[in-house]
């Protein structure tokens, strides 16, 4: 059918396409790719994409702040942030029983596991690009991610 390479593109494009849904069929296998989001989302008048209009929806309020989300510094702007490269469901653990791989104030080195992003049944481990320490959790466990989203903020060492 398709390659795990050709699948991540098809998903990143159709998760900045905008499109709602593309289902496709080849070499006698279906796939059907999703790329709107289940939640609406506030875009900000500054960036509209493409001559759209910008739109912004009431949301339900978020059930509890990430972790790490109330610790804001001067500076933030030294953050490294590890975002999704797929769009899948985010894990912090390998399994439902085990400690996550990391929390807030883990030192991870560059290559350490930060999590699992879980796309079409296959468990993909995102690791660290830095070293450093890790300040902020965005998702919580068991959510469903976007293409490009944070995952985890990183002050380097």
């Amino acid at each position: 059918m398709f390659k795990f390479d050709e699948l991540c593109e098809l998903i990143r494009l159709v998760g900045s396409s905008g499109v709602a849904t593309v289902e496709i069929e080849h070499a006698g296998g279906r796939l059907r790719i999703d790329g709107a989001p289940k939640v609406a989302v506030a875009v900000p008048a500054a960036s509209p994409e493409a001559g759209a209009a910008p739109t912004v929806e009431a949301v339900a309020p978020v059930p509890a702040a990430p972790e790490g989300a109330g610790e804001t510094t001067a500076d933030d702007e030294d953050l490294i942030y590890v975002t999704s490269p797929i769009v899948g469901t985010f894990y912090r653990a390998p399994n439902p029983d085990a400690d996550p791989y990391v929390k807030v104030g883990d030192a991870v080195d560059t290559g350490r596991t930060l999590c699992i992003v879980e796309a079409m049944k296959l468990m993909n481990e995102i690791e660290s690009d830095t070293s450093g320490t890790i300040v902020k959790v965005f998702p919580e466990n068991a959510q469903p991610v976007e293409f490009g989203e944070r995952l985890f903020a990183i002050r380097p060492s």
